[in-house]
């Protein structure tokens, strides 16, 4: 019986078995060629994306081998995956915690199977968390720098043990080196860590980790190591959201889904152990095996299993088919959420607080989903749970986001959703952001400036905007009054462009009023999401507070002048946790602190008490303590522990030191003070009460400084946000300046028996306010404001603080809340001595600054999608091949010397300024030649070729040729244009040396040596002093054409600008500018050398000249101008000469 049973049995397994030989020996030809490709898979694509892990693969490698004289054999559908692991050790990545797409298989296949020590890239720690569970108790985590850290390494080594280095930053203590690179000693049984010699086990095994999304490593260390890059992608997050979406939607579904593969699993596993019993007996019996029943049972066991399995097989293919289709209804609510998480994650490009993390986010989304609204319709239930997931990421995002990015934020996010559900054109987008004007147009029609009419230009060679020109041309008068409206995006576009798409609106308001585009891109988020998305409602704390946990800490982002931790006293209060019940603890950080703070926070973890850590920016040192430190009690602590934390930004982005551990799992707060004027003048006056209104003993005197004390404070604050026209630097003036402000008047009116005026005023304006300006100019300006805020005809009544706002008599406290709110005008630049025009410049700044981060966020692929957008390398290639042929050689110095017979200061300036131009441009072509080798393939991209091709993407002018070109605030398109111009200026001058009839002052590196060069020409003639020379302008009635050669002495210049006022050339004094006239041209100015005593300077304004719209920094030279008016009223203007614009 038993012989029948194992012949039967054999003859069954022989069919199975024959095709299994059948196979190998197909496998023998090509297993050479495969072992190579799997091994080049595992040491090299690990630090790839899906996208180029495919590319190189099948696009590169097999055809490379196959195309070569001897081609290498490999199996035409290779998946290393099949022959690196199999299905059973995949089932159990997965039930450890690895997410199921297919890149993170890869990468686990590839970890497990590295020579070298595997290093993560791993920023939202999917990796490491399916790591910890994989090795559980057995693994020692440690982190570089944390205490005894060597010696747990040192005893790891004897022992043989697995060890994950986790948090690693850029560059790796050099005591590890010989480690990473094992170099061993004493033939091989040793290891050096410092000078210690320590015994090396070879079942020792180490993992590396860092949470850096981008980091750059030293070349030796990705020699030592495999990258494996664990970064998250849209897709893959799509599908583990899908899994998500479905097992709460449709749990019966997910569970049939998982019940599968786990069975599917156990089969296969089931199987491969009775086939490895079976070859183990066979191989192992000897003699007559025929009488081996447990050999004759096993054989019987397996046959049978082979063959049910293949039934569940069959089976299980079907019901997965339908699982699939089921849970494909659920895709487009998982698609919206990845993007919203990636546009989430992005934002850190905008600021590095806005830090989020995975963990945090699927939270969000968890609690999204239990809120959506039911429905018995799927269709309608899947737009219900999107609406949900969609709008609680965006409240859980814009709470942490400051007032100036929200907009940003909440226009990617409607960008992005619109691109991918193909609501809106690519090209469109990308005219909008870019706004790629054609330069060097003339407008015909006066209400629009040449700059917008070279983005009309540019949108009328698009199909959809075809005739724009024309019509704009053709109907002037509907468009002038269109355009000159007071809110064009809230009309009716003229003729037909009234019916084009919102976005199509938004392109040609674009173009036609820069400066309302805030407010247009806002409508355009209304009309496409809906207005639950511009309403700017802040969230209340006690709903915010809800979501925190022991895990979760609430962090407060710093806004000066404001305190958000009343917040959470008061929120406290109600829960009963404060400081007499000893359950609430407030650490204010500084020296000595840390120990202080860690004490609390151990005690609230275990008795679940509140801690509130303030100013944590002050100890940088202890962050990445306090960093482990939460971390440690983010488990098993205590449910109420609660941790507060708050901390100012960063100034810039290099000295930004919060740990982005402790950034990314804490739902962060922004909390900003009050904009304009009317609520900062309120805020300046509640530092004071009824009392100390009475405190002094001249009472009209003090009160009525006090109240043009608190005017001036909030202008001062407030005026910031007219950028350089403002002030030219930013200054931290806080309430203290103020108060300390009002108790010097207090001492002063006491001790004197006349009001000090000079005194009071040098006090606040040289002192407390002064002491925080740098600039002279701003110096100048804040002394103005005093000038014309503290004098004596104050007292009898005459005083406006602005038009229409007189100073107040006297009244009591509430009075003046009353007052302010009766009587001050609405906000405009009226308020702060500046034109209307001001703000228009400073809307139109803001819009410009929000499109290009929207830009600089558009997620990057190669290629960029459909619609037909030329992908980036294409885009750069054309660009780097227009300009290298468009720079001519550099000026060849030595040969312009030679034609010189005198070296004229005007000579030199000339060499000079060809010298720069000479440095520029060779540092242009070098990097750009560079450039094209890297994108042919022929050099290695270094990252400083990779900031260029994303500036040249993005039409901003790179870094390295900044540092070596003149101030501009120029797009690149436009600053090349310039530069050209430039350089043909410079040819034209170094021609035959002689002046230009009019020189054209901004087309310098260095302007100041021309204006002095003109000093040193007259002083060397008439024979005078250099040191008591200045400067004349005379401003005459002409343009630049009307002068056919230069004056006898000194120099016609042209190309300025005036900001701030306009120039009356009639009358030949500043004048107030025209509404929309930003930056009116000025006449040619006739500059000579006079000596300073001849100076005149009765009724002149002193205006700084200065290269371009920053101000600051870019100063050049004072000119005397002309005016009737008091000087000071342009000083509060802002007014100011400018070389470009």
């Amino acid at each position: 019986m038993a012989v029948i049973l194992q012949v039967g049995g054999l003859a069954a397994e022989n069919v199975r078995w024959a095709e299994v030989v059948k196979d190998f020996k197909q496998q023998q030809s090509t297993l050479c060629g495969d072992v190579l490709l799997i091994t080049a898979f595992v040491s090299y694509l690990g630090y790839f994306t899906k996208k180029y892990r495919q590319e190189l693969l099948d696009g590169i490698w097999k055809p490379y081998l196959h195309q070569l004289k001897v081609p290498i054999p490999v199996t035409p559908s290779l998946d290393p995956l099949t022959m690196l692991t199999d299905d059973a050790d995949i089932a159990a990545w997965q039930n450890e915690g690895l997410p199921a797409d297919r890149m993170s298989t890869e990468n686990a296949t590839i970890l497990t199977n590295c020579e070298r020590w595997p290093l993560m890239v791993d920023p939202q720690l999917q990796g490491i968390k399916w790591i910890k569970n994989k090795y559980g108790e057995d693994l020692r985590v440690i982190r570089i720098g944390q205490k005894g850290y060597l010696d747990t390494m040192e005893r790891a080594l004897a022992a043989g043990e697995q060890v994950l280095i986790e948090n690693l930053e850029e560059s790796v203590d050099p005591v590890l080196g010989p480690l990473l690179g094992r170099e061993m000693i004493k033939k091989g049984r040793y290891i050096k860590i410092g000078d210690k010699e320590c015994e090396y086990n070879p079942a020792f095994h180490l993992i590396l980790h860092t949470k850096l999304a981008n980091p750059h490593f030293q070349p030796e260390l990705q020699a030592q190591c495999t990258l494996i890059n664990f970064t998250v992608t849209r897709d893959g997050l799509e599908d583990q959201l899908l899994a998500a979406v479905v097992s709460m939607e449709r749990p019966d579904l997910e569970e049939l889904k998982s019940d599968l593969t786990k069975q599917q699993n156990g089969f296969k596993i089931t199987l491969k152990t009775l086939e490895d019993n079976l070859l183990s007996r066979l191989s192992s019996a000897s003699g007559n095996f025929l009488g081996d029943t447990a050999l004759v049972e096993n054989l019987e066991i397996t046959k049978q299993t082979a063959a049910e399995i293949e039934e569940k097989v069959q089976e299980s293919k079907v019901t997965e088919a339908k699982i699939n289709e089921a849970r494909e209804h659920y895709r487009p609510a998982a698609a919206q959420a990845s993007l919203l998480y990636f546009t989430m994650n992005d934002l850190h490009a905008i600021h590095p607080m806005y830090q989020f993390s995975l963990k945090a986010f699927r939270i969000v989304f968890q609690k999204a989903m239990e809120r959506a609204s039911p429905d018995e319709n799927l269709k309608v239930r899947v737009l219900n749970l999107i609406d949900s997931i969609t709008f609680s990421v965006f409240q859980y995002t814009t709470r942490g986001l400051f007032e100036c990015d929200k907009l940003t934020y909440t226009a990617q996010v409607t960008f992005q959703i619109l691109l991918m559900s193909k609501e809106i054109n690519a090209l469109e987008l990308d005219f909008l952001l870019r706004y790629p004007a054609q330069t060097r147009v003339t407008s015909p029609v006066e209400f629009l400036s040449n700059y917008s009419w070279g983005g009309i230009k540019a949108l009328s060679s698009m199909e959809e905007f075809r005739n724009l020109d024309r019509d704009i041309e053709g109907s002037a008068k509907r468009w002038k009054k269109f355009v000159e409206s007071e809110c064009p995006e809230k009309e009716k576009f003229p003729q037909e462009w009234k019916n084009k798409s919102a976005l199509q609106r938004l392109c040609i308001m674009r173009a036609i009023r820069p400066d309302r585009m805030t407010y247009a891109v806002r409508d355009f988020v209304e009309e496409k999401l809906g207005s639950k998305y511009v309403v700017g409602r802040p969230l209340d704390f006690a709903t915010s507070f809800e979501e925190s946990g022991p895990a979760t800490p609430m962090f407060f982002i710093l806004s000066p002048g404001v305190d958000p931790l009343k917040d959470v006293e008061k929120q406290g209060k109600k829960l009963g946790y404060t400081f007499n019940n000893r359950n609430f603890h407030n650490v204010s950080l500084g020296q000595g602190q840390e120990v202080v703070a860690e004490q609390a926070l151990d005690l609230a973890a275990k008795e679940g008490h509140w801690v509130i850590l303030q100013n944590i920016h002050l100890v940088a040192k202890w962050l990445s303590s306090l960093e482990k430190k939460l971390e440690q009690h983010s488990e098993s602590s205590h449910q109420d522990f609660r941790v507060f934390i708050s901390a100012e930004p960063a100034p810039s982005p290099d000295s930004h030191i919060i740990p982005q551990g402790i950034l990314e799992n804490s739902i962060k707060i922004t909390n900003e003070a009050p904009t304009g004027m009317h609520a900062n003048l309120h805020k300046a006056l509640d530092n004071f009460t009824q009392d100390t209104l009475e405190m002094c003993t001249r009472e009209n005197e003090f009160k009525s400084i006090l109240f043009v004390l608190c005017y001036f404070h909030a202008v001062v604050a407030e005026r910031r946000k007219f950028g350089p026209q403002g002030w030219n630097r930013s200054y931290p003036f806080n309430t203290g300046d103020l108060t300390i402000s009002v108790n010097v008047l207090y001492n002063y009116l006491e001790a004197s028996s006349k009001v000090p005026y000079d005194d009071l005023r040098y006090l606040f304006g040289e002192i407390m306010y002064g002491g925080h300006i740098t600039d002279d100019w701003d110096r100048r300006l804040c002394k103005t404001y005093l000038e014309e805020f503290i004098k004596p005809e104050m007292l009898e009544g005459e005083l406006f603080l602005a038009p229409g706002f007189p100073l107040p008599g006297s009244m009591d406290y509430n009075g003046y809340h009353q007052y302010i709110d009766d009587s001050l005008p609405p906000e405009s630049p009226y308020l702060y001595g500046l034109h209307p025009n001001a703000e228009i410049g400073f809307l139109t700044q803001t819009s410009e600054k929000l499109f290009r981060i929207v830009l600089e966020m558009q997620p990057r692929d190669s290629s960029m999608g459909e619609g037909g957008v030329v992908t980036k390398e294409e885009t750069v290639k054309a660009l780097l091949d227009e300009m290298l042929e468009k720079l001519i050689d550099e000026f060849n110095i030595a040969e312009l010397m030679a034609k010189v017979e005198e070296r004229t200061p005007y000579v030199v300036v000339a060499f000079q300024e060809c010298e720069r131009m000479n440095i520029l441009t060779s540092e242009i072509k070098r990097s750009l030649k560079e450039l094209d080798l890297g994108l042919k393939g022929e050099l290695t991209m270094t990252s400083d070729m990779e900031n260029l091709q994303n500036a040249l993407f993005l039409d901003t002018v790179p870094e390295s040729w900044i540092k070596k070109a003149y101030p501009s605030t120029a797009s690149l398109g436009m600053w090349f244009a310039d530069l050209l111009t430039r350089i043909k200026e410079l040819e034209t001058w170094t021609g035959d040396f002689s002046l230009p009839s009019a020189v054209w002052l901004a087309g310098f590196f260095n302007p100041q040596s021309f204006l002095t060069a003109i000093m040193q020409s007259t002083a060397r003639k008439n024979e005078w002093p250099l040191d008591k020379m200045t400067l004349q302008c005379d401003v005459t009635k002409k343009n630049r054409e009307d002068f056919a050669s230069p004056p006898r002495e000194g120099a016609y210049v042209y190309g300025l600008f005036m900001e701030g006022a306009r120039w009356d050339a009639q009358a030949g004094i500043i004048t107030d500018a025209r509404l929309k006239e930003l930056t009116p041209a000025m006449p040619v100015i006739f500059i000579k050398a006079i000596p300073a005593d001849k100076q005149d300077t009765r009724s002149v304004y002193p205006c700084p000249v200065y290269k371009t719209r920053q101000r600051g920094p870019t100063y050049v030279w004072t000119f005397n101008l002309k005016t009737r008016e008091n000087p000071s009223k342009w000083v509060l203007a802002g007014v100011a000469l400018l070389l470009q614009i």
